[in-house]
C-alpha cells in the first residue's frame, strides 16, 4: 500500500430521526472512488465520529470498506483522550481486513505533555500490525505535536506518518525538515496543501474533496508531479469553497454543500446546529460560484435591481439609492419593510445603477441625495 495524494474526511449522513442514512454513505463512497479519490478516511473528526456509538462507528467503517471494495486504501480513524480505549479501538479497527491504516489524534481535553503524547502514540503502535498516520489537530484537541516528538515518533515502528492540521506553516516546515523521507506528511487543512507539497508533503486527507474529489485529487496530483501551473490554477479556483468549509465548525459548512448537491440530507448531533441563516447564504453563493451547486433562480436580475428610497423623517426629502440585495437594509432586498407610507416612498426598481441616478435627479423638491455602501 502506498498513501499518497488526496484522501477524503468522510462525513458522516443522518437521517432525519438521527441514524446513519447507510444509502446516502453508500452513494457518497462510490461516487468518491469513481471521481478517482486517492484514498478514504472514514470516522475522522469530520465524520462527526465523537457522536458516533461504537457500533455505528465499526458500521461507517464497514460502509465504505464494503462499497470501496479494495480499489483504494481505506484509513480508519480511531482516536480517545484514554490512551487504553483508544489501543482497543485502534486494535479493533486494524483487524477488520479492508482497513489498511488507522489515523490518531492527540488525545482531546485532556493537554497531556509532550512525552505523554509519545507514550499514547507509542502504546497504539506496540499492538497495531497496520501503519499508523497520527494526527495533529491542535484547535480541536488542545495538544499540539511539536516536531522534535514527531521526529521521535517517526522512529516507532508502524507510524507512519502525520496528518498536519496545526495551521503553522513554519512548524510544517520544521516538521518536513526533522523527521526522515519515508515518514509521510500530509496536509490537514485543503487551503494550504500547495505549500505543504513544496516543503516536501505528499498530499492532503481533505475536507473539501468531500464536495469536489476529482477536482482536489487531480490538483493535489498536479503539484506531486511537478505541474505548478495545473495545480495553482485549481487552487485559485477553488480555494474559496476550500476556506468556506471552515467559515463555521467543521462539518457544517461541508454538509450544507453537500446537501445543496443532493448528495446527503443536511442533518448534524448535537452538539452541533444547523448553519446561521447569513453564512448559509454566503457558503450558496461561494458553492454557486465554485460550479458544485446550480445558481438561485433570478440571481443575475437582482444583481443589477436597483430602488430609490425616500425618506422625509431623516430630512426634507432625503432620499437613498440601495441595491436590490443590499444587505445595509431590513430584509437584505433593498426594500425594507414597517415604514409609514406618510413618512417614506419606494421608487423603482430601476434595471441599472444610471437609471436610478437620473431618476432621483428628476425628483422635483429633493434637497439631500445620498448611496448605501451597497451601492
Amino acid at each position: 500500500m502506498q498513501l499518497r495524494g488526496c484522501g477524503t474526511a468522510l462525513v458522516t449522513p443522518f437521517r432525519q430521526d438521527g441514524s446513519i442514512d447507510e444509502p446516502a454513505l453508500r452513494n457518497l463512497v462510490a461516487w468518491q472512488v469513481e471521481s478517482g479519490i486517492d484514498f478514504l478516511v472514514p470516522c475522522g473528526t469530520t465524520g462527526e465520529t465523537p457522536t458516533l456509538s461504537h457500533d455505528e462507528w465499526l458500521q461507517v467503517i464497514d460502509i465504505t470498506i464494503e462499497v470501496a471494495a479494495g480499489r483504494v486504501p481505506l484509513v480508519a480513524g480511531a482516536t480517545s483522550n484514554s490512551t487504553h480505549d483508544a489501543v482497543e479501538k485502534a486494535k479493533e479497527a486494524a483487524s477488520r481486513a479492508g482497513v489498511n491504516a488507522i489515523l490518531t489524534a492527540s488525545p482531546y481535553y485532556n493537554k497531556p505533555t509532550q512525552e505523554g503524547q509519545y507514550r499514547h502514540f507509542s502504546s497504539i503502535a506496540a499492538v497495531v500490525d497496520k501503519p499508523i498516520i497520527l494526527y495533529n489537530v491542535p484547535g480541536r484537541t488542545g495538544a499540539n505535536i511539536e516536531p522534535a516528538t514527531l521526529a521521535r515518533l517517526a522512529e516507532v515502528p508502524h507510524i507512519l506518518g502525520v496528518k498536519e492540521a496545526s495551521g503553522n506553516i513554519t512548524q510544517i516546515a520544521e516538521v518536513c525538515n526533522a523527521v526522515p523521507e519515508r515518514f509521510l506528511v500530509f496536509s490537514g487543512d485543503d487551503s494550504i496543501t500547495l505549500p505543504v507539497i513544496a516543503l516536501g508533503g505528499v498530499g492532503i486527507i481533505s475536507v473539501a474533496s468531500n464536495e469536489i474529489p476529482h477536482e482536489m485529487a487531480e490538483m493535489t496530483r498536479a503539484a506531486l508531479n511537478n505541474d505548478w501551473t495545473t495545480a495553482r490554477q485549481l487552487h485559485r479556483k477553488y480555494l474559496a469553497l476550500m476556506q468556506a468549509n471552515f467559515i463555521e465548525s467543521n462539518p457544517l459548512p461541508v454538509k450544507a454543500v453537500l446537501a445543496m448537491m443532493g448528495k446527503v440530507e443536511e442533518v448534524y448531533r448535537l452538539p452541533l446546529l444547523p448553519m446561521r441563516r447569513d453564512t448559509r447564504s454566503k457558503l450558496q453563493k461561494i458553492a454557486a460560484e465554485a460550479g458544485v451547486i446550480a445558481k438561485p433562480a433570478g440571481a443575475a436580475s437582482e444583481a443589477v435591481s436597483f430602488y430609490i428610497y425616500e425618506n422625509w423623517l431623516a430630512g426634507p426629502h432625503k432620499i437613498v439609492l440601495h441595491r436590490s440585495s443590499c444587505g445595509q437594509c431590513n430584509h437584505g432586498k433593498g426594500r425594507p419593510s414597517g415604514h409609514d407610507a406618510n413618512h417614506a416612498r419606494w421608487h423603482g426598481p430601476y434595471g441599472t445603477l444610471s437609471e436610478a441616478r437620473d431618476a432621483s435627479h428628476n425628483m422635483a423638491g429633493v434637497l439631500i441625495r445620498s448611496e448605501c455602501k451597497c451601492v
